[in-house]
C-alpha cells in the first residue's frame, strides 16, 4: 500500500483497513505454517502495511 493511498483515507476507513489486514494476516500465518502459501513475502509486506496504517491513524487521531 502506498503512502498516497493512505493519505486519502479517512479515520474510519483506516480502522476498517487495519482490521481487514489483521484478519488476512491471521489467515496467512496458518497457510504459511501448513505450507499452502507460495509467496511467503506477503506476510512481511502485510505487517508493514498494517504498521503504516497504524502510524497514520495515530497521527490523525
Amino acid at each position: 500500500m502506498r503512502n498516497k493511498e493512505i493519505k486519502k483515507l479517512t479515520v474510519d476507513e483506516l480502522k476498517n483497513k487495519v482490521n481487514l489486514l489483521k484478519k488476512n494476516l491471521f489467515n496467512f500465518r496458518f497457510r504459511k505454517v501448513n505450507g499452502q502459501l507460495e509467496d511467503t513475502s506477503k506476510v512481511s509486506q502485510m505487517k508493514k502495511d498494517i504498521a503504516k496504517l497504524l502510524t497514520k491513524l495515530n497521527k490523525k487521531g
